[in-house]
């Protein structure tokens, strides 16, 4: 998927290959997809600013862990039906995210990281989080990320 084109644009064609095949499951995905860039770029309008790649794959990021997390509810309680469909939609929502990194890679971008920001201590955390999320958006879950850079501040 090519950067420079705006998310918006690709889910909206791949939308329209979706309703013309017939998909149903990947249609009603990409419809929330849209529904919720929309929400994110009314909400940024209103306060003046201009939803960046890194926001959008935040939000993608965002939608992907409450699926995972009602699929696993619903399977826990025996709607194995529900459950499916929520790890459809987060297969189609996936496909729009960069590959995920290791958590070997997450340990050696935070150790980056902490060199880059010179951060020495916990309450320089938010500084090394915040620069991951700028230089890896959409690859890493940030709050295993947060976790690793705590351990490896602390020396842990």
């Amino acid at each position: 998927m090519a950067d420079s084109q705006p998310l918006r644009d690709i889910v909206t064609a791949q939308m329209k290959e979706a309703m013309k095949s017939g998909d149903k499951t990947r249609v009603g995905a990409l419809r929330l997809i849209m529904a919720a860039l929309k929400d994110r770029e009314i909400e940024a309008r209103g306060a003046g600013k201009i939803v960046s790649r890194a926001d959008e794959l935040a939000l993608l990021t965002k939608m992907v862990k409450s699926r995972q997390e009602s699929a696993t509810i619903y399977a826990e309680a025996g709607r194995a039906e529900l459950a499916a469909q929520e790890n459809a939609e987060v297969a189609v929502i996936n496909a729009f995210l960069p590959r995920q990194m290791s958590e070997a890679e997450v340990t050696d971008a935070a150790k980056a990281a902490i060199a880059a920001t010179g951060a020495a201590t916990v309450k320089d955390m938010g500084r090394v989080v915040n620069a991951l999320k700028e230089a890896h958006p959409g690859q890493m879950d940030f709050a295993k990320a947060s976790a690793i850079v705590k351990g490896l501040l602390t020396g842990g």
